[in-house]
């Protein structure tokens, strides 16, 4: 019997109101891309801590600009503007503090959630969330834009690719986006001190990332691919594998994809 939709409630802004500083949640209806709204919004010069979360994205997009769409109300979609002040080589870390706070706010639920390197979250090998990390230059100073999609309320059916899950598809029960929400955005806030320390913050990720130990091919820009098997993720976020001719050090701004060794 094909799987019916439950009900699936609009974000309700009023849920937001009580947010810790400096949090300010804007519900939006229907927009292109939470991350454009929020990088305009930071160009403008909006203060840290805007939030923008959408009930449905017409375009959303994820690494390498590629399409991201889920159904009206199944997902929790959001973007959030960081300013912070760390070292310019710190800012690699960003990503590994989204996946870290993501995984960290769902594993109540779920124990099994894992990182994946270098920008997803997953339940046994599936997908469950995306995250997209832009760096954008305003007259305030360079910014942080993180956007997030987490897979909540979708049946199996409505998900994209086999390789994908939602929360409703893995536990078999609706949620409230309201709280799934408010839990990663209280995750981030509370994860931002350990962007100050790379050590720490690699050694976390390091701790739920499934892509360490797996011989994996690492697809770059040219064509090229390099297989090994991943040793570790260094303080700057970067992928550390063993080739067989040595040791390879993959950035995600270099990379297209990796996946398990066929």
């Amino acid at each position: 019997m094909e799987e019916v939709p439950a009900p699936r409630p609009a974000l309700d802004p009023d849920h937001f109101l009580e947010m810790p500083h400096p949090l300010r949640v804007e519900v939006v209806d229907e927009t292109p891309s939470t991350n454009a709204d929020v990088v305009a919004r930071a160009k403008a010069g909006e203060p840290e801590g805007l939030v923008i979360a959408a009930e449905h994205q017409t375009s959303g997009r994820g690494r390498l600009d590629r399409a991201w769409e889920v159904p009206r109300g199944g997902a929790v979609t959001f973007s959030i503007l960081l300013r912070p002040s760390i070292p310019t080589p710190n800012w690699t870390l960003i990503p590994l503090l989204a996946g870290v706070a993501v995984q960290a706010a769902l594993a109540d639920r779920l124990p099994e959630v894992t990182l994946k390197w270098p920008n997803d979250v997953l339940y046994e090998g599936r997908k469950l969330c995306g995250i997209l990390v832009e760096r954008v230059e305003t007259p305030e100073g360079p910014a942080a834009v993180i956007g997030i999609g987490i897979n909540v309320n979708q049946t199996r059916a409505e998900l994209p690719v086999p390789t994908a899950t939602s929360l409703l598809a893995e536990i078999g029960e609706s949620f409230d986006r309201n709280q799934v929400l408010e839990q990663v955005l209280g995750s981030i806030r509370a994860l931002l001190p350990l962007l100050e320390d790379a050590e720490v913050l690699r050694a976390v990720y390091a701790d739920t990332c499934s892509t360490i130990g797996q011989v994996v091919d690492v697809h770059l820009p040219g064509g090229e691919t390099v297989r090994g098997e991943v040793l570790d993720i260094d303080t700057h976020g970067a992928l550390v594998m063993s080739t067989g001719e040595g040791t390879f050090t993959a950035h995600a701004g270099d990379v297209v994809h990796v996946r398990p060794a066929s």
